[in-house]
């Protein structure tokens, strides 16, 4: 079994509901165990302008997927949803992220492990802190939270919401 982390976004219709939505599909999909989620975070759009905020949060599973099964079986619960992808960093009715899979580093043509742009973004960086704080990443050497101090806030405004 491996401890994976998946991010969980989206911009688009009842955006906290559609997280909640997908937390629930992850948590019924063949072969995961859901072991704990964050919190669900308002963020601001990284990369692209002219879009709605993002509700974020990341959750941890113990799988005996394969990363390459547990990316598909991501892909299909996007797509359940009605996620059609169109053009990178559109807006997203859900965008499910294979963030860490125990502590492999897999570089392929559709899979790259750990996600490469992770330690940039404070909207995977604050839920997984608040989830792991002490987990390292497996390329850098550095835990979460290390990664997180070192990261400029500017542009990346995430809120935490309040349930």
């Amino acid at each position: 079994m491996k401890t994976a982390y998946i991010g969980i976004g989206s911009n688009l219709g009842d955006r906290h509901q559609n997280c909640l939505t997908a937390l629930d599909l992850l948590q019924k999909a063949p072969g995961c165990k859901l072991t704990g989620h964050s919190d669900w975070y308002w963020t601001e759009p990284v990369g692209v302008k002219d879009q709605e905020r993002y509700v974020n949060g990341v959750a941890s599973i113990s799988t005996g997927l394969s990363a390459r099964d547990l990316l598909k079986m991501l892909l299909i619960i996007e797509q359940d949803m009605g996620r059609v992808r169109r053009k990178r960093w559109e807006s997203r009715l859900i965008d499910l992220d294979l963030l860490l899979y125990g502590r492999e580093l897999i570089n392929e043509k559709h899979l790259t492990i750990p996600h490469p742009l992770m330690h940039e973004r404070r909207f995977v960086l604050v839920p997984l802190v608040q989830l792991e704080p002490n987990l390292i990443h497996p390329s850098l050497g550095l835990t979460m939270s290390e990664l997180l101090a070192h990261l400029p806030e500017d542009g990346q405004e995430v809120g935490l919401i309040e349930e």
